[in-house]
C-alpha cells in the first residue's frame, strides 16, 4: 500500500501511510524546535524560526487526524503515537520557555501535570475497556495552549507581554478544568 492511498472496507489499516508519516516527522522534528527555543534569546531570527517549525507542527497535528480520518487510515500506531507526539511538542515548548527565562515555571509544572496525569488515566481506563474520546473542551485547551505559546515564541513589542501573559493563563484554567471534567465524568462509569 502506498502511503497516500486508503483502505478498503474490512481492512486494516498499514501503519504506512501518510498521517503515521507526519505524526513520526513531528516527533522527530522536536529537538530542531528546542534548539531554536533554546537560541531565540539570540534574536529575531531565531524567534520567528522557532515561530514557524511549532506552527508547521502543530498544522501537522491537525492535517495528520483529518486525512486519517477521510482517508481510513487510522491505526493503532497513530492512536498512540499522536498524543504522545502533542504531549512531547507542547512539553518541550514549556519546558525550553522556562530555560530562556520567557514563562514562569509554576504554568509548565501545572500544564504538564495535567497533560500527562490525563493521559495516563485514558491508558488505565483503556486497559479496562474504556474509551475516553476528546472532549470539545479539551480541543479549546489545545487551541489556547497553542495560542499561547505562539506568542511566547514571536519577538512581539514590550506593551503584548501583560495580554500573552493573559493568554497562557487563561489556557491554564482551561487546562485544569479539562483535567477535572475528564475525572468528574469518569466517575459515571
Amino acid at each position: 500500500m502506498s502511503v497516500g492511498t486508503s483502505t478498503r472496507e474490512g481492512e486494516k489499516p498499514s501503519n504506512f501511510n501518510l498521517p503515521n508519516v507526519l505524526t513520526s516527522l513531528r516527533i522527530l522534528f522536536i529537538p530542531l524546535f528546542a534548539w531554536l527555543v533554546l537560541n531565540s534569546p539570540e534574536g529575531p531570527g531565531w524567534q520567528w524560526a522557532a515561530f514557524g517549525v511549532f506552527a508547521a507542527l502543530m498544522i501537522t497535528d491537525k492535517l495528520d487526524g483529518d486525512i486519517a480520518r477521510a482517508r481510513g487510515q487510522v491505526t493503532d500506531f497513530g492512536k498512540i503515537a499522536d498524543p504522545i507526539a502533542d504531549k512531547a511538542l507542547m512539553a518541550a515548548a514549556l519546558i525550553c520557555l522556562n530555560v530562556i527565562g520567557s514563562l514562569p515555571v509554576w504554568i509548565t509544572v501545572v500544564i504538564l501535570v495535567r497533560e500527562f496525569g490525563i493521559t495516563f488515566w485514558r491508558m488505565f481506563m483503556l486497559r479496562r475497556g474504556l474509551v475516553v474520546p476528546a472532549s470539545k473542551g479539551g480541543k479549546l485547551k489545545t487551541a489556547l495552549q497553542t495560542l499561547a505559546v505562539g506568542l511566547y515564541l514571536l519577538p512581539l513589542p514590550e506593551w503584548m507581554e501583560l495580554p500573552t501573559f493573559l493568554v497562557m493563563v487563561a489556557a491554564v484554567v482551561v487546562t485544569v478544568v479539562t483535567g477535572l471534567q475528564y475525572l468528574w465524568d469518569s466517575r459515571k462509569q
